[in-house]
Formats: structure tokens, C-alpha cells, sequence
């Protein structure tokens, strides 16, 4: 197995015991931050991570981990993650792409057609947690990854100010009409950390919105991070290079959202994934580029007859 951060992982079997979404309501509130340090806090506590950038058409993950310049291997039927600096395994569509500027111009079945082949196709081997760094807002991508990966919940990232408006009520709304359980909220750039003197100072009510938009839609806050000006403007996440204080966040946030997984998981009848969580694929109908089951007879997304 490849020991080097950067370099791709060694061939294994599929499979995770709990897949966890970072999701938002809309682009820049920081979400993929959260999604890389929720990955990191995880794999410091020795468990074995995963992390797919969902997000096909501004992938935030490989920059933030300091891989941009990664490019991922294939034996022609299986793509290889590459190996981040703490360990875990990172699956990204800038891996795929020989400048990471170049946008990815494709249309909604394709997009949704990746997220599948980065789980089906990839060897990601025996995980712990597999966290999947969402597209923000409510399209096709993200209907396609939470019902077509074997998804245990979603947490959600929010400003203050989101959480108590209709930004986040609708993207859980979307998530429960998935039938994927909500894991709960994360309240990010809350407040403001001085990296001069370390003092935090509040924005937008920092913690009373948090709690009173969570409470308000019956669930739990999992985590706060405060604006830290420093890591902004570095832009890379390295765990060992990280504010006390912000290793202590992000190991707070792990807890809450694998005690929150750990209990979704143990709701029968969870989800609608067995198929997925075997590596299947799901049926099409002939000539469709939906993302669904056409098979379930409820209804097709690609505009077909069924």
C-alpha cells in the first residue's frame, strides 16, 4: 500500500459502515471546510476515512488538502483515491482533469453519473466513514447522491444568519424528501477569532441563532466554527498545523456527527441504498439519463414515460 500523501491507494474492497453527508443550502458558507475537517477529526481518532468531493462542478477538497496538484490513477476498470496527508483516502473529479482551473462543463446526468462511479468505481476499501463533501443547494447531484450512495445522514452547514431563513429549511426539506436522515446543523463563521491576540468575537448572534434554528426544526447544533482570518487566507486544512482551538472544534463536531450517525443507522428501514451499499448499479430505462430507479415504478427524473 502507498504510504506517500499524494499517491494513489492500493486495490481493496468496498465498503463503509457509515456514509455521511456535508451538505448546505447554498455555496459559501463553508462547507467543504467542514467536510475535509469533519474527515481529518475522524481519521485522528484512528478510524478508517474516505472522502468523495461530490461537489463535481467546484470541487473544494483537493486544494484544501493540499493535493491540487494530484492526479488519480486507473487499472481501466477502477479509479484509485489518493492518499491525503492523514491517511484517508480522497476521490475528487480534479483528479481527473489535467488543469484544476478548466471547468466542468457537463450537463445534469453526467454530473450525477460521476458521484456514482466515484463510489461504485472507486476502490475505496474498508471504511469506517465515508464523508461525501455535497454540492450545495437542492439540484440533481445531490438527489442522485443521496439516493444512489448508501447514505446514513447528512449534516448541514450554515451561517447564523441561515439558520433561522428558509435557505436551510429548504435543503433539509430536499434531504428528508430523499428520505435521507438529517443528522443535524453546524453553525460556521459565527463569530470571529483575532489571530493576533486569539480573542473570539461574536457575529450575528453567534450561538443563539445556532441553537434557536436547529431547535426550531427538532435537531441537534453538532458543531461551531468560529472565522479564523489565518486559515482563510493559507486555504490549506493540515491537521498538525491547526489552532488548538479549532482541532478541539473539529473533534467536537466528529463526535456529535458520528453519535448522530451511529443512531440513524439504527433506525430500520433508513434508506433506500442496498443497492448501492452492494456496488450495483440501479436499472435506467432505455434511452433515459436519469439518475433514479426507473424500475420502482415512481416516476422518472430524466422525463421518460415511467
Amino acid at each position: 500500500m502507498h504510504e506517500n500523501p499524494g499517491s494513489p491507494i492500493a486495490r481493496q474492497g468496498n465498503r463503509a459502515s457509515y456514509v455521511i453527508g456535508v451538505g448546505s443550502g447554498k455555496g459559501g458558507v463553508g462547507k467543504s471546510t467542514a467536510a475535509v475537517l469533519l474527515a481529518e477529526a475522524l481519521s485522528v481518532k484512528g478510524l478508517r476515512v474516505g472522502l468523495l468531493d461530490a461537489d463535481i462542478t467546484g470541487p473544494s477538497a483537493p486544494r484544501l488538502l493540499g493535493l491540487e496538484s494530484a492526479r488519480a490513477e486507473s487499472d481501466g476498470e477502477k479509479l484509485f483515491p489518493i492518499r491525503a496527508e492523514q491517511g484517508f483516502g480522497v476521490m475528487s473529479i480534479n483528479f481527473l482533469v489535467e488543469d484544476e482551473d478548466a471547468p466542468v462543463i457537463w450537463r445534469g446526468p453526467l454530473l450525477s453519473r460521476a458521484v456514482e462511479q466515484f463510489w461504485q468505481d472507486a476502490e475505496w476499501g474498508e471504511l469506517d466513514v465515508l464523508v461525501v463533501d455535497l454540492p450545495p443547494g437542492t439540484g440533481d447531484v445531490v438527489i442522485t447522491a443521496l439516493t444512489s450512495l448508501p447514505m446514513t445522514g447528512v449534516a448541514f452547514v450554515a451561517t447564523p444568519q441561515d439558520l433561522v431563513s428558509m435557505v436551510v429549511a429548504k435543503a433539509v426539506g430536499m434531504a428528508k424528501a430523499a428520505e435521507a436522515q438529517v443528522l443535524g446543523v453546524v453553525e460556521n463563521m459565527g463569530s470571529i477569532v483575532c489571530p493576533a491576540c486569539g480573542k473570539e468575537h461574536p457575529l450575528f448572534a453567534s450561538g443563539e441563532a445556532g441553537k434557536s434554528g436547529a431547535a426550531r426544526r427538532g435537531l441537534p447544533l453538532l458543531g461551531k466554527f468560529p472565522f479564523r482570518p489565518e486559515i482563510a487566507q493559507r486555504g490549506i486544512i493540515r491537521w498538525d498545523e491547526l489552532p488548538a482551538g479549532l482541532k478541539a472544534e473539529a473533534l467536537a463536531f466528529a463526535d456529535a456527527t458520528l453519535a448522530a450517525a451511529k443512531k440513524a443507522a439504527a433506525v430500520p428501514g433508513r434508506n433506500r441504498t442496498s443497492r448501492a451499499e452492494a456496488g450495483e448499479a440501479h436499472e435506467k430505462c432505455e434511452g433515459c439519463g436519469c439518475s433514479g430507479d426507473c424500475s420502482s415504478g415512481e416516476g422518472c427524473s430524466g422525463g421518460c414515460a415511467n
